[in-house]
């Protein structure tokens, strides 16, 4: 039996995943969109699965993460609430659904937890949206927070390169992931910032911190599925490792699919009523 499938049955909470920084286990979480694959995810014994807005690129094909709709968030999230025993589930508010207006913010993670059944949402940021973190978490919603490399800021930073190189950027950093920590945040995820900047982090807060791009020193390691299973292969930043090659191997699938239809071999004889 692997090792996945012996972790314990007890449901994820975000109690759990404290407990789990303060033993040194590490916490795994990936992606997920759907039904189908949350199943898998969720039976393999992941920890976290997010319902991310890289919904937008992966599931849509759009550039960015920016035009996925909270409507569009909250349907993929049910489809993956629907598959999950185990794991927590949390779940990306979307581009324009909670930057500036603590009020949407609220009735747009109450949206969430009301239609998808899911146990938390996250948002992207630090100071600028303190007062929208504070409402969602003052109406008992859990909140994993995310900074660094933000997405559905990128028309702002003009580009995707590694974020905090320079002192006054990974101070401010700093000081975001405590302000979350004092908001009531039960986890942060740190994108794409240097290694030992996120390894400080990890070590002076209390909370969970999750990184993606962020070296080792986190408490935790997250992934776009697609990325890692090989699906998406436009995709090739230096902190993914790709685990399988499934775009190869789905196409050398439909490929034997197409040539067992023309050539009559499929269905055979014992294929059909």
């Amino acid at each position: 039996m692997s090792t996945a499938n012996t972790v314990s049955a007890k449901v994820v909470t975000t109690h759990v995943l404290s407990e789990m920084k303060l033993r040194g286990e590490k916490i795994a979480m990936l992606t997920a969109y759907d039904y189908s694959m949350a199943r898998i995810l969720d039976n393999a014994g992941i920890d976290v699965i997010l319902v991310g807005d890289s919904a937008s690129n992966v599931m849509a094909g759009n550039i960015t993460t920016l035009p996925i709709t909270l409507d569009q968030m909250i349907y993929h999230a049910a489809s993956v609430h629907n598959a999950v025993s185990r794991a927590l589930v949390v779940v990306d508010l979307p581009f324009g659904s909670y930057q500036g207006n603590s009020l949407e913010a609220l009735q747009s993670a109450i949206r969430v937890m009301k239609e998808t059944g899911c146990a938390a949402v996250k948002l992207e940021g630090g100071i600028e949206i303190i007062d929208s973190i504070k409402r969602i978490i003052s109406a008992g919603i859990p909140i994993m927070g995310h900074l660094g490399l933000m997405p559905q800021s990128i028309h702002k930073f003009g580009t995707y390169t590694v974020r905090a190189k320079h002192d006054e950027e990974a101070e401010k950093l700093i000081t975001d992931a405590k302000l979350l920590e004092e908001a009531g945040c039960f986890a942060i995820v740190l994108e794409k910032i240097p290694a030992d900047l996120a390894g400080v982090i990890a070590r002076e807060l209390k909370i969970p911190v999750i990184g993606i791009g962020a070296g080792p020193q986190t408490d935790g390691q997250v992934l776009v599925l697609h990325d890692m299973l090989g699906i998406n292969q436009d995709f090739s930043p230096r902190f993914l490792r790709r685990y399988h090659n499934l775009y190869a191997e789905i196409t050398g699938s439909v490929t034997t699919y197409i040539n067992d239809v023309k050539s009559s071999d499929f269905p055979n004889e014992r294929e059909q009523y």
